[in-house]
């Protein structure tokens, strides 16, 4: 949003359209609060209001100049009222704006799983295993089917002088493959209020999952320790705040904006949970910290926001994430290493692109091999979490290529530079938008290609200022057909003529109000003037909502990536559940981002279209060819 002039407009409808209606069961309340000072109020102050009001401690949110999270030491603790102690006085004090207790909810590790269930030398054992980064059909694998990591790398590309932030259940920094990369500077306990986030020890090992992500990244190189890291030159920091029963708005946003200007990218395997009900995503403050992070972080070009789609299968849609369907995050998904998709990815329109992680088969060496709890190595990580440290690896060696990259460049580079491969899908095509850029709704843009991202990061120029534009909105409720489809149409202009013209797309969201007797048998689809059909929600068959339904949920699309907005927009909605459905449309609203020029764009469509000319000049000649044989067959046969 670099140039966005009303910014406090954009982030206050933002905020209110990705605002989840709660559970009508009581919250549970937390043991931390969000303490917002009068103007003038210091650290000082809410240290003191701290200790005067009984909390072990009181700490700055990095995004705000007046707001404190007041906490407790020691296990969280719930309560269904709130208590009626001296910390509810708080409020009272002269020094204190506002102070609001902290609501406890759920966030779900992704990818934790056992794998049963679902020419360059290195001397670590396991750098033959890692497939992903050089497939040689190892375990069953298709041959060449990787991240092209051994190119980056040989044009000496390793993720030097970047950090990687690996938001989880702690890391083991005392890891002999990534004490020589761990940034302590950069880490932070969120579970425990302290600089250290080591995990938590479980006879099960189950806080593992933070270790095993680390290792995919930074995990050094030539020490003849367990395999190696994308970035293996990389630094990695350990946020730990996911091992605690619940989630809370200020954890979450604390989380995401700790160290801006040091850290990089922030790598997230984890969201609301995958159980194909759940329609979740960031609260108030969390938005708030992401906003502020791709606005302000890393000097002002931004922080870059990596998230694990998620493992909720055929059962699951993404685009009810709200994390990994934020215009914020780079939503990464899997393949596996023949190139399928595996069993518990999840597809949606928002996801930009795609890596690796275990195989479907039964092969001891089809997982991902990085570094385990304790010193140890194994070739057991799984899951879309396997997949985005992955991309966060990669994203690190392009922004070594060129350290000017901006949040959106990464975004830019990362629609031109995946591959199809040899990824596919059983279930949706390969597609080619308005521009000619081909994309997959499971896959995609493709898998990420390391060497030609740090090739083309090299000569990168910024791209243009970004504008916002309500293309339109219809706002009467109109029912859905119990058979066949509801149809609306809005024909957009993209603001052209003013200050905000949307010319050439990059994130287009539909926010929509909906309810229905059953949400999760709703289909949504959407048709850009350029033709490209984009597949916003498909059938949830484990979502029997029939109250809450979408309330201003903006359902993301990044497939007309490119395109000219202007024209007609179709929006179809329907139901494909084994039973009739009865459901009323209230609200659909059109929301435009994008820039008012692309030069690269326009090279794009040239280059299209003079295949599009050639293909269709070859087709000529072959029907040219084809014609002349049988005149030359038929004389043969005459004579």
């Amino acid at each position: 949003m670099r140039g966005s002039s009303p910014l406090r407009a954009l982030l206050a409808a933002l905020l209110l359209i990705q605002y989840i209606a709660h559970s009508a069961h009581s919250a549970l309340l937390t043991q931390q609060y969000l303490v917002d000072l009068q103007p003038g109020g210091d650290p000082t102050d809410a240290t003191q209001l701290a200790q005067q009001y009984g909390f072990t401690g009181a700490r700055k949110l990095p995004f705000s100049d007046s707001l404190y999270h007041f906490y407790d030491s020691g296990e969280t603790k719930f309560r269904r009222k709130r208590s009626l102690n001296s910390k509810n006085h708080l409020s009272m004090h002269p020094k204190v704006r506002k102070v609001v207790q902290q609501e406890g909810f759920d966030r779900k590790k992704r990818g934790y799983r056992d794998i049963n269930d679902i020419d360059i030398n290195m001397n670590d054992p396991l750098f033959t295993k890692q497939w992903y980064l050089i497939n040689t059909g190892q375990a069953d694998g298709t041959p060449g089917l990787d991240l092209n990591v051994a190119e980056a790398w040989e044009l000496g590309y390793t993720g030097k002088g970047v950090t990687i932030a690996i938001m989880d259940d702690g890391i083991d920094y005392l890891h002999p493959d990534l004490a020589s990369n761990y940034n302590a500077e950069a880490s932070y306990d969120f579970s425990s209020n302290d600089p250290y986030p080591y995990p938590r020890y479980t006879d099960d090992w189950f806080n593992s999952h933070g270790t095993r992500c680390a290792g995919e990244v930074s995990a050094a190189a030539n020490n003849n320790i367990c395999g190696v890291g994308v970035a293996f030159d990389s630094k990695v920091a350990g946020i730990r705040m996911l091992d605690q029963p619940f989630m809370t708005d200020i954890i979450e946003a604390s989380s995401i904006s700790h160290m801006p200007q040091i850290i990089d990218i922030y790598s997230a395997s984890w969201g609301p949970t995958d159980d194909g009900k759940t329609v979740d995503g960031p609260r108030e403050l969390t938005l708030q910290a992401m906003a502020d992070g791709v606005n302000k972080g890393r000097g002002g070009k931004g922080s870059i926001y990596v998230w694990a789609s998620g493992d909720g299968g055929s059962y699951d849609d993404c685009n009810c994430d709200g994390y990994a369907s934020s215009m914020w995050t780079i939503s990464i998904n899997s393949a596996i290493n023949d190139g399928r998709t595996a069993l518990y990815d999840e597809s949606c329109s928002s996801t930009l692109a795609s890596t690796f992680s275990n195989g479907r088969k039964r092969n001891p060496e089809a997982g991902v091999a990085t570094t385990d709890l304790y010193g140890n190595c194994t070739l057991r990580h799984s899951g879309t979490s396997a997949a985005a440290p992955e991309a966060a690896g990669v994203f690190a060696l392009a922004l070594e290529a060129n350290p000017g990259l901006t949040w959106r460049d990464l975004q830019h580079l990362t629609v031109l530079t995946s591959k199809r491969n040899q990824l596919h899908d059983e279930v949706h095509k390969w597609r080619r938008n308005g521009v000619g850029l081909e994309f997959n709704h499971l896959f995609g843009y493709g898998v990420l290609d390391a060497g030609s991202m740090v090739k083309m990061a090299r000569e990168w120029k910024t791209v243009p200022e970004r504008f916002h534009c309500i293309g339109g909105s219809i706002q009467e409720p109109r029912k859905i057909p119990t058979d066949g489809k509801l149809i609306l149409t809005l024909t957009t202009d993209a603001c052209e003529g003013k200050e905000n013209f949307v010319r050439y797309l990059e994130h287009v969201q539909a926010v929509i109000t909906v309810n229905s007797t059953r949400r999760g048998d709703l289909n949504i689809n959407m048709t850009s003037p350029m033709g490209t059909k984009s597949v916003l929600l498909s059938r949830r068959p484990r979502d029997d909502d029939s109250k809450v339904g979408f309330d201003k949920w903006p359902f993301m699309t990044t497939h007309t990536w490119g395109e000219d907005p202007r024209g007609t927009w179709v929006l179809e909605v329907g139901f494909s559940g084994s039973m009739p459905e009865k459901g009323v449309l209230k609200e659909w609203t059109l929301m435009l981002h994008g820039t008012q020029s692309a030069p690269y764009i326009d090279q794009i469509v040239r280059d299209y279209q003079s295949k599009l000319a050639m293909s269709k000049k070859e087709e000529l000649e072959e029907e040219l060819d084809e014609a002349v044989e049988r005149s030359l067959k038929s004389l043969l046969t005459k004579n």
